[in-house]
């Protein structure tokens, strides 16, 4: 078998693609707005973790060159064939996409739904997803956690992040 074949060189090509992006999207924080006197900006949990992100796809970038130049040692596990990436016949592959897409659609309709509506949806979905069935489970975390996540940004970070259709409860909050 090729090395062009194996999962060693999936992993080479998926880290190569993966730093750009993370590269893209760390230097799209450094335009997010600064706020005077504001200990956490806007940018600094993105920055974290594409930080985090950046480290780990380093380390798998070094691992997989190590393991393309080494000779082929055949109980390697990432020395075999690579896994069929077709989103038809591999539902893993499938489901992958359909959160990209939501992700997408996470982001568009962020400002105008808002954070806790869009990411209660979201949650909703990935939940249902991933066989989390019990209703009464989801529409709890999928409402309380945005809603709590939420507060404690605006209430003790001091970022507002955009409610959109359900500013009402920001005010009630600003009452408090």
């Amino acid at each position: 078998m090729k090395k062009t074949q194996t999962k060693a060189f999936a992993n080479f090509i998926c880290s190569i693609l993966l730093l750009a992006f993370e590269i893209w999207a760390y230097i799209q924080t450094l335009g997010f707005r600064k706020i005077k006197g504001a200990y956490v900006q806007a940018a600094t949990f993105p920055q974290v973790m594409i930080g985090g992100m950046i480290l780990f796809t380093v380390i798998l970038f070094i691992q997989s060159v190590i393991k393309l130049v080494k000779p082929v040692n055949a109980n390697d596990p990432d020395m075999q064939a690579a896994p069929n990436m077709n989103p038809i016949t591999n539902k893993g592959v499938l489901a992958g996409l359909i959160v990209i897409i939501i992700c997408i659609l996470y982001v568009a309709l962020f400002d105008k739904l808002g954070y806790v509506l869009v990411s209660t949806i979201t949650s909703i979905i990935i939940m249902w997803m991933i066989g989390k069935r019990n209703p009464v489970t989801v529409i709890l975390v999928s409402v309380l956690v945005p809603l709590l996540m939420w507060v404690v940004f605006y209430k003790f970070l001091a970022v507002n992040i955009p409610m959109g259709i359900l500013s009402p409860i920001k005010d009630m909050i600003d009452m408090i």
